[in-house]
């Protein structure tokens, strides 16, 4: 009972796929929104063939030499600032993360994490303690004394919203209150860990400055920065290798941790970090070791993934594919009141699904529903969030324009069924468009150089004068009350 599966009420039985489709046993074919894990497309040829080679030859645990090893260790470093040089090889994101904990709290001796709200970063013990997305469930008193939750950076439903002159300054100092207060108690922080997108926190991206301002916190108090690139890296944001390249090119993380997109559907991860960090983690006299950690086979997937990106122009496809997605949804939220929000960067991207516009009420109940409407409709979409109101989107990285305007087509048509349902118009969000102020997209300032694909559309956001517009498409199916 404990272990889930997508769709509970009618789960689907998965047989094969191929690029953004999957195929079920009989037949069917389902539109994949949400497969961060399949990076470069179900089933990759060149993957395939990667492995498969490899595999024939040779595949045995990572204490003897091997070519792959070091020339994937070299590819990979090359995408990243040149202080990150250090490779740990592993087999998934929380042994990625676990690790990076272990770096971090040998590298000075301190033991305290500071994590977000409604983070999450693995199902190990130790990140669990550190994934408040996981330990709230467990009870007020399920919080351990090392741990401490600062706000999570969000503009639309956080603490600093949209209309604070200095959002990331203003987040930036209750993670430094946060260490002040720590301080007082005797306690020392080993480091601060996020994704550099919050992916189940609800699709949060943070303001630009914010990491640089955390960072300088937490190293003047001794710690590290992680920053946690399982779900966002590898492109995913379009113009930018990595998540945290958002924040500007005077930011650099301490640590970086990788995993599900790293061998597009192999399980594999890696932890890269500076020479320092590792060579004090070295000199604790434990030696680290792991069995299947950069094997053979794994680091002939992991080369052959980044070769299809660039062979393929993933980034850019990433970039101009999720660009239209969110003007397609930027329309979405002038038309109906129950889209709160639209924020994303490439092709990760959320619809912040609300009851009323002003308030911002989570609107639950109508995400799950839309969420099996959809399945019904053969697009599979997951909703997450604190609330498990966001819809998010998080597909293969070949996902294209034409799959951008089917889905929102659908969305569009399902939004309409819901109101229509529930007796929702758009009234509602009258008031809130005629405050418009400025731009629909670009809501988040921006560094010279930063990604121009970021969209903040949210309730105090107006109609976008050159937005692409879908034709409203008829969906048949019974009309439901939510």
């Amino acid at each position: 009972p404990s272990c889930k599966v997508f769709f509970a009420k009618d789960p689907l039985k998965i047989v094969r796929a191929q690029g953004q489709y999957m195929f079920d046993e009989k037949g069917e074919r389902y539109l994949d929104c949400i497969n961060n894990v399949a990076h470069v497309g179900h089933s990759h040829p060149d993957v395939i063939k990667a492995a498969t080679k490899q595999m024939e030859l040779l595949n045995t645990n990572s204490r003897f030499l091997h070519d792959n090893l070091v020339q994937y260790a070299q590819r990979l470093t090359a995408t990243l600032p040149e202080k990150l040089s250090v490779c740990y090889f592993v087999n998934s994101g929380s042994e990625a993360n676990d690790l990076a904990l272990r770096l971090a709290r040998q590298y000075r001796g301190h033991q305290d994490v500071i994590t977000l709200e409604n983070a999450y970063h693995g199902h190990l013990t130790s990140l669990i303690d550190i994934s408040p997305y996981k330990f709230n469930q467990l009870g007020k008193d399920s919080k351990k004394e090392f741990v401490h939750v600062a706000p999570s950076p969000d503009i639309y439903r956080g603490k600093y919203r949209e209309d604070h002159p200095d959002a990331a300054s203003a987040y930036a100092e209750e993670v430094k209150k946060i260490i002040e207060e720590t301080q007082k108690n005797g306690r020392k922080i080993a480091a601060f860990i996020a994704e550099s997108m919050q992916s189940c926190g609800g699709q949060v991206i943070p303001p630009v400055g914010y990491f640089q301002k955390v960072a300088e916190y937490v190293r003047a108090a001794g710690g590290v920065f992680i920053a946690d690139e399982v779900q966002v890296g590898f492109g995913r944001v379009g113009k930018h290798f990595w998540a945290f390249q958002l924040q500007g090119e005077n930011f650099v993380p301490d640590i970086v941790t990788m995993g599900k997109p790293i061998g597009n559907g192999h399980p594999m991860s890696c932890v890269v970090t500076t020479r320092e960090i590792a060579e004090s983690f070295g000199a604790s006299g434990l030696e680290y070791f792991n069995t299947f950690g950069g094997n053979p086979v794994s680091c002939a997937i992991g080369l052959a993934v980044l070769e299809v990106i660039e062979k393929e122009d993933l980034q850019g496809n990433a970039t101009r594919v999720g660009k239209y997605l969110l003007e397609l949804l930027a329309e979405q939220k002038e038309k109906h009141p129950l889209v709160g929000d639209i924020r994303g960067v490439g092709l990760f991207v959320g619809v912040d699904l609300v009851k009323d516009q002003q308030r911002r009420t989570p609107a639950t109940a109508e995400a799950l529903h839309l969420i099996y409407k959809l399945k019904e409709h053969q697009i599979l979409l997951s909703a997450d969030g604190p609330y498990r109101n966001i819809l998010k989107f998080k597909p293969p990285m070949c996902f294209t324009m034409e799959n951008a305007k089917h889905v929102v087509q659908i969305i569009d048509a399902l939004l309409t069924e819901i109101e229509e349902a529930t007796g929702m118009t758009t009234e509602n969000n009258a008031s809130t468009n005629a405050q418009c102020k400025g731009k629909a997209t670009e809501a988040i300032p921006q560094p010279e150089g930063a990604n121009e694909s970021i969209g903040h559309v949210n309730g105090a956001a107006c109609r976008q004068e050159d937005g692409l517009y879908s034709k409203k498409c008829t969906v048949t199916s019974k009309r439901i009350r939510t």
